[in-house]
């Protein structure tokens, strides 16, 4: 229910609705074609266009970058409902992360048929996109309890999440391929889940170098990490959060 109230809200007096959900990462898709796939010449792994490439991780992505937006200042949101009545306050932030998995699925009814017209029929290779799709939620939810934690304690973090968003973005793949990533700083790379997240899903659906199996285990223990430890300082500083919201 909070999920849905958050989704609600969030298109409320808007005149096209969820259909914003398809509007953003189209229009991101168009201006990074033209700017870094016409302009740039950035190499686009495979055979698939360019377009094609970066909307594909755009549909992740856009998950992920919605979950911390609207999770981070989540408890501070439901102020009223934290001081008056107790409950799970997990449920504030987790709501708030997952409701991005309803435009997560409205975009890939549009990425499926993109990938129909251009001659990429389902595979096995889809059958793993769950997976995928878990390491970015695990992810997501990560942050969004470590950021929303500490937004109750430090207002300062509000104006370090757009920042941190998108420091993120250019760490991950979206706009160039994984490819183009010199050998020394590979497991760097794979310690940002999102990139294991972006090339997962290009691999399932164009066939594309798939991420060896070791740096795949170390962005899946990157993952575990980021949420484990978010769990953590979640509940530790959930006792205080009535008294400082």
């Amino acid at each position: 229910m909070l999920a849905w109230r958050d989704l609600a809200v969030r298109y409320r007096q808007t005149v096209i609705g969820v259909v914003w959900a398809l509007i953003r990462p189209l229009l991101t898709m168009v201006v990074f074609t033209v700017i870094f796939g016409q302009i740039a010449k950035l190499p686009s792994e495979g055979t698939a266009p360019y377009a094609l490439m970066v909307f594909a991780a755009m549909l992740p992505w856009q998950f992920f970058a919605t979950a911390l937006s609207e999770s981070s200042g989540s408890l501070i949101g439901n102020a009223s409902l934290i001081s008056k009545v107790y409950f799970p306050r997990l449920q504030i932030p987790t709501s708030s992360a997952l409701a991005g998995l309803v435009d997560f699925f409205i975009v890939f009814l549009v990425l499926g048929i993109l990938l129909f017209i251009y001659g990429y029929p389902p595979n096995w290779a889809w059958l793993t996109l769950p997976f995928f799709l878990s390491i970015a939620i695990g992810t997501a939810l990560g942050v969004s309890y470590w950021l929303s934690a500490l937004n109750v304690q430090y207002r300062d973090v509000a104006f370090v999440i757009p920042f941190l968003i998108q420091l993120w973005f250019f760490a991950t793949p979206i706009v160039y391929s994984s490819s183009l990533i010199p050998a020394p700083w590979d497991i760097l790379y794979a310690l940002n889940p999102m990139a294991a997240v972006v090339d997962g899903f290009r691999w399932a659906l164009f066939g594309t170098t798939a991420i060896s199996g070791p740096m795949l285990l170390l962005s899946v223990g990157s993952m575990l990490a980021i949420l484990v430890t978010g769990l953590f300082v979640f509940k530790r500083m959930e006792r205080t959060f009535a008294d400082v919201v």
